[in-house]
């Protein structure tokens, strides 16, 4: 099985330039770990030709949310589930990844 993590910068909230700069490339470095690392035994789960997806990103609150995006088994949603648990990440409540809301003039 494929495991592709992709760290989800939101431009929403606007830190300080030299905040921003640091968190993305934290969140960067936890999708690196969390794909490496945490979730290498998924890379061994049949059928290997599948692949999970996992974005991550911050949450208003700054605390790390993960979201599977594409259809696996509940099988593989609870390994990832346990996982991220354990690094204290949160689960992503929304239904959608980005809203995009346009001028406001």
């Amino acid at each position: 099985m494929t495991v592709t993590v992709l760290p989800i910068i939101e431009h929403d909230s606007k830190p300080a330039i030299p905040l921003a700069k640091v968190m993305n490339e934290r969140l960067s470095r936890f999708a690196a770990e969390l794909q490496d690392q945490h979730l290498k035994e998924l890379v061994k789960l049949e059928p290997l030709f599948d692949d999970v997806v996992i974005y991550i990103s911050y949450n208003a609150n700054y605390a790390v949310r993960w979201k599977v995006v594409n259809d696996v088994s509940s099988e593989v949603e609870l390994i990832v589930a346990a996982q991220c648990s354990k690094l204290g990440y949160i689960k992503w409540k929304t239904t959608h990844v980005n809203t995009f809301n346009g001028n406001k003039d």
